[in-house]
């Protein structure tokens, strides 16, 4: 009921796609002259105004929504299609996608692009009412929306006209399309500086729209500036942004300490996994979302439950499933338990990696906990699978953009290629606060850390903050396996020391990042973003083409040439 409550809020332009197309063979923009004929009728100089444009800008990314993840995950190393996936999907994962294809049309990313275009042109920006500026957080809002809605266009298809008028006329449209393409970098550097002077902005408050909070519908600025510069390799940048808005002291985003246990550990035994992870949108975990629709009536209904799970739309045929690679990734790690024995002293043991009730429970259980495959009994010519699949990080409520355990491992990715690989390991063994930057990160690091580790001991402390790896491989502060990578022996310098820690400690983060992000969308880009970093494109096409264990020799030929991680456009 979310698309009903934003179309009643709706205007007639940004209901509509306002664009047009620029040739006969270019999906870039749709054609519907009618759309645009009564454009001079649209004005934003009503303070409701505020909520139409932004409600409807929202709705234009309700059609992107699922390509969030579907784009992100199926062409990574953690899943691969069944033979019961549609062919668009299979084509995702096979990297045959054509323009065909119905998950891939720029057109929709632009439909947002341009409606943002269309608001910031004739929004009434410096208008006053009861002496505050009406527009200036929804201005905020939809800078932040645009910014966002570019930096999928590059991930996805490697460059595209920087268009940032809005397109009303074919002309316009053909003039745009002629631009020359700007690469991720260019497109980067250019948001950068255009969100810049919104970070401190504060967002609209819409309240509760059908029981949701209408403030995690808005991307966070700071969070998205963090994300900018990452990709374009200005990593002290992004370490202050991401820093500044996890520490901020008015609102304050601790790690938290939920986790995925074995429930008995306390007593020796391993038989029972427990969880209190928790990735439904309306979660504090969650910081940023598209609200979906629960049902097709009222608009664009996500599917990527239908997607991944057996359902009773699918005949309980799911159409994606977890890879042998998967299975590798987090059964690599030691699960660490601590106990407590009689005269109150602390014992740590590793978990067993042998006869256990499953083999998904060896390592890390945050894939065990989040996924389920189970067998049912069914007739035996009866239409239904008997293979049951949950994904159980997949929700009704929306497609979430960002969440606060993967925003410290993008901290930890930036610090580390900013210098500090001390403190960004910390945050995967220990978290940030006060008593662990003081004990674990030396002198130096401290010294030239400054503001990128500094954090309010009343905010951040052992009550609120852990390790991300503690999340699914136990008490990772206990764990002695668990170290930054050292050198075999002496380096000359301690910069020689930082030079050699860097790639490794960013392999560990990003190990990482696949064991606490999987199936959210995010794997085939952390890959992407590091391979266009080190220049290396073995470091996407290994992983991903050893999705079944072994190597696909033509996968990996193919994906060795990076012009082949991009979607056709």
């Amino acid at each position: 009921m979310i698309t009903k409550s934003i179309k009643y809020f709706l205007i007639c332009l940004l209901c509509c796609n306002i664009v047009v197309a620029l040739t006969a063979c270019s999906d870039l923009m749709d054609t519907d002259s009618e759309l645009v004929e009564n454009l001079e009728d649209n004005t934003l100089q009503q303070p409701t105004d505020s909520v139409y444009s932004v409600m409807g800008i929202i709705y234009k990314m309700q059609a992107i929504a699922d390509r969030v993840v579907l784009l992100g995950e199926l062409r990574s190393d953690l899943v691969s299609t069944t033979a019961s996936a549609s062919s668009d999907l299979k084509a995702i994962s096979n990297f045959t996608v054509d323009t065909k294809n119905a998950y891939n049309r720029i057109s929709d990313y632009f439909a947002v692009i341009n409606n943002c275009n269309y608001f910031l042109k004739n929004v009434n920006k410096d208008l006053v009412k009861n002496d505050r500026k009406v527009f200036e957080s929804e201005y905020a809002v939809v800078k932040a929306y645009r910014a966002w809605t570019y930096l999928q266009v590059a991930m996805i298809y490697g460059s595209v006209p920087l268009i940032t008028e809005p397109l009303l006329t074919e002309e316009a449209s053909l003039e745009a399309m002629n631009q020359s393409p700007k690469g991720i970098v260019d497109i980067c550097n250019y948001f950068i500086d255009d969100i810049k002077p919104y970070v401190d902005t504060k967002l609209p408050n819409y309240g509760q729209i059908n029981n949701l909070n209408s403030q995690k519908f808005y991307i966070p600025v700071r969070a998205l500036l963090g994300d900018l510069c990452l990709w374009a390799g200005r990593y002290q940048e992004a370490a202050q942004y991401y820093h500044d808005y996890l520490a901020l002291r008015t609102a304050p985003v601790p790690t938290g300490t939920s986790s995925a246990n074995w429930a008995d550990a306390s007593t020796k035994e391993f038989r029972r996994v427990s969880s209190s992870l928790s990735y439904n949108a309306s979660n504090d975990e969650c910081l940023s979302y598209i609200p979906m629709e629960s049902s097709e009536f009222y608009g664009i209904k996500s599917d990527l439950r239908n997607i991944f799970n057996s359902t009773s739309t699918n005949q309980q045929y799911a159409q994606v499933e977890p890879t042998a690679q998967m299975r590798e990734l987090s059964a690599a790690p030691t699960y660490c338990a601590v106990y407590t024995k009689v005269d109150g002293s602390l014992d740590t043991i590793p978990a067993p990696k042998t006869n256990l009730e499953s083999k998904d429970y060896v390592g890390d259980l945050r894939f065990v906990s989040t996924y389920n495959c189970r067998v049912s009994n069914q007739e035996r010519y009866a239409r239904l699978s008997n293979e049951i699949q949950t994904f159980d990080k997949l929700n009704n409520s929306g497609v979430t953009l960002y969440r606060v355990n993967i925003l410290y491992l993008r901290y930890a990715e930036a610090l580390n290629r900013a210098g500090f690989p001390q403190a960004a390991f910390a945050i995967l063994k220990y978290g940030l606060y006060p008593d662990i930057v003081n004990k674990y990160i030396d002198d130096t690091e401290r010294a030239t850390g400054g503001a990128f580790i500094t954090f309010d001991g009343d905010n951040f402390s052992q009550e609120n903050t852990q390790g991300v790896h503690s999340r699914g491989c136990g008490r990772a502060d206990c764990d002695t396996l668990y170290q930054i990578p050292q050198p075999a022996a002496a380096m000359a310098s301690r910069a020689d020391t930082v030079a050699y820690q860097i790639p490794l400690v960013e392999d560990l983060i990003i190990s990482e990042m696949a064991l606490e992000g999987a199936f959210e969308g995010y794997r085939y880009y952390d890959l992407m973003r590091v391979a266009l970093r080190r220049g290396d494109a073995n470091y996407l096409a290994d992983p991903v083409s050893r999705r079944s264990g072994k190597r696909d020799e033509t996968l990996y030929g193919l994906l060795s040439n990076p012009a082949n991680w991009y979607l056709k456009k």
